[in-house]
């Protein structure tokens, strides 16, 4: 046979969960339910942030551009999953593949730099309140979401190109349930080190900054917490931190065990179930953590929809 092209793959195959195929339709029907409900729940974080003036400050723009964050990068992946669940087709083009793997790593990295920043206006606002007002504005809150997917942009275009560059000879089967950058690195016939250093680099960096942000930011809240002279403010200070520190350790210990590994072939099945909890489980629980026991939320939703029923 005479020699082939390198790049002759035109499309790949998403594997998914081969061994529950025979359960696509309760499948499909639990990820939709996901997906709607983080949809929902962060959709109307963000209508009344912007709705209800009280709620113009820099926490809750924060909080609501995190919300349409987690909007964006669900809607990355399970739309997909949903179309494989529902009419079994698993093939995906080459270009949208990589679309769908920038788009992943540039809406994630942006979420966890969001994250540092949200839990330092948190610091801020509870270790530094006499400050807090010369820091923290809305011109600084929107300049730090800027920084947040610049960076995010500037690290994972340069990745995406270099990925685009690789030659794709076959196997065509990616063992994961969307094109997960990894995976598709692993079947490439070219010479994959220099972008696979790459790859573990950046993604430590977004993990690792993120990380040792956020504990600091929250190792010095739990200090402060500790100092209330109340024993009632320290247990409502503690009920608030302990849920957020849930859905943070649910994010940052899957994405530790996914990308802080440099050979992550010998763990990508496990790496699929993992990948579950940053794209459906916690895009799911953000909603309701950072709003169950927030009653500037609950006062401010009850208005708007006292302001929509009078209307009527």
């Amino acid at each position: 046979m005479g020699s082939l092209p390198l790049s002759t793959i035109q499309e790949f195959v998403l594997e998914a969960f081969p061994a529950a195929q025979h359960l696509g339709g309760l499948l499909f029907l639990v990820h939709l339910l996901a997906y709607l409900a983080s949809i929902m729940g962060n959709t109307v974080i963000i209508l009344i942030t912007w709705a209800d003036h009280r709620l113009q400050t820099p926490m809750y723009v924060l909080l609501s551009t995190f919300s349409f964050c987690e909007c964006c990068f669900i809607t990355t992946v399970i739309p997909k999953l949903l179309s494989i669940f529902l009419s079994g087709r698993q093939t995906i083009p080459f270009p949208a593949c990589l679309t769908q793997a920038f788009f992943f790593l540039f809406i994630g990295a942006g979420i966890f730099f969001l994250m540092a920043v949200m839990s330092l206006d948190r610091y801020l606002a509870i270790c530094k309140p006499l400050h807090y007002a010369s820091i923290m504005n809305l011109r600084v809150s929107f300049l730090l979401i800027f920084l947040c997917y610049s960076l995010s942009f500037i690290f994972f275009t340069g990745l995406m190109l270099r990925v685009s560059q690789l030659s794709f000879c076959g196997p065509n089967i990616i063992s994961h349930f969307f094109c997960d950058l990894g995976s598709l690195i692993h079947l490439s016939c070219s010479d994959t080190s220099s972008v696979e250093t790459y790859f573990f680099f950046v993604t430590s960096f977004v993990i690792l900054l993120s990380l040792i942000v956020t504990i600091t930011a929250y190792s010095n809240i739990v200090i402060t917490i500790l100092r209330l002279p109340s024993a009632k403010e320290r247990q409502k200070a503690f009920s608030t931190c302990s849920s957020h520190l849930i859905v943070l350790s649910l994010m940052y210990g899957s994405c530790v065990f996914i990308y802080l590994n440099p050979k992550q072939v010998d763990r990508l099945d496990s790496n699929k179930e993992a990948a579950l909890v940053n794209t459906v489980v916690t895009p799911v629980l953000n909603p309701v953590i950072y709003t169950l026991r927030n009653k500037q939320v609950h006062q401010a939703l009850r208005d708007t929809l006292s302001r929509v029923r009078w209307q009527k």
